[in-house]
C-alpha cells in the first residue's frame, strides 16, 4: 500500500469514487447531488491532479482512497493561512485499516510544506463516525453551520 499523486488516468476512477462518496452521504443530510456532478467533480478532479493537491492510496493497482485538499484563497483577509481538506474517501471494504489517516497525513504534510497555518474540513452533523475520526486527529469545532428547512414549523409558507 502506498501514497501517490495520481495522473489524469485517475480521473474517471476517482469520480466514480467521489460518486460513491456523495451518495453515501446523504444518509447524514448531505444535500449534494452524485451522479448529477460527476462532470463537475471529474473537472475539479483534473485541476487538483495538476495542481499536485491530490493524494490516492493504491495497492497494486486498486485505488483504496483518495484526499482533495487546497488552500483556502478567499478574497477575506484572515489572521493565519488556511489549508481545507475537501475531500477524504477510502472504499468501504478496507475502512478502519488506517488509509484514511494515511491519507489526512499526506494532506496535511502537504499543505504544511504551502505554509498554511491551520487545516479545516467539513463535516456532517449526524456523521459520528467521521467526526470521531476527526477529532482522533486532532481536529476540533471551530466554526459550526445551522440550517433550516424553510417549510419548518416555526415558518410556514402562508403565516404572515
Amino acid at each position: 500500500m502506498y501514497v501517490e499523486s495520481p495522473t489524469m488516468d485517475a480521473a474517471d476512477e476517482l469520480a466514480d469514487m467521489w460518486v460513491s462518496l456523495a451518495a453515501d452521504q446523504r444518509a447524514y443530510g448531505s444535500h449534494l447531488e452524485a451522479e448529477t456532478n460527476r462532470g463537475q467533480i471529474r473537472s475539479a478532479i483534473n485541476r487538483h491532479t495538476i495542481s499536485g493537491r491530490l493524494r490516492v492510496v493504491r495497492e497494486s493497482d486498486r485505488l483504496l482512497g483518495f484526499v482533495m485538499f487546497t488552500v483556502d484563497s478567499s478574497s477575506l483577509r484572515r489572521t493565519v493561512s488556511r489549508g481545507l481538506i475537501e475531500n477524504l474517501y477510502v472504499v468501504p471494504d478496507r475502512r478502519r485499516e488506517g488509509i484514511g489517516t494515511t491519507l489526512l497525513d499526506a494532506a496535511e504534510t502537504a499543505l504544511g510544506d504551502e505554509g498554511v497555518d491551520v487545516i479545516a474540513l467539513d463535516v456532517l452533523a449526524p456523521n459520528d463516525g467521521a467526526r470521531a475520526f476527526y477529532r482522533d486527529r486532532g481536529y476540533n469545532p471551530h466554526r459550526m453551520s445551522v440550517e433550516k428547512s424553510i417549510e419548518s414549523d416555526t415558518h410556514s409558507k402562508g403565516d404572515e
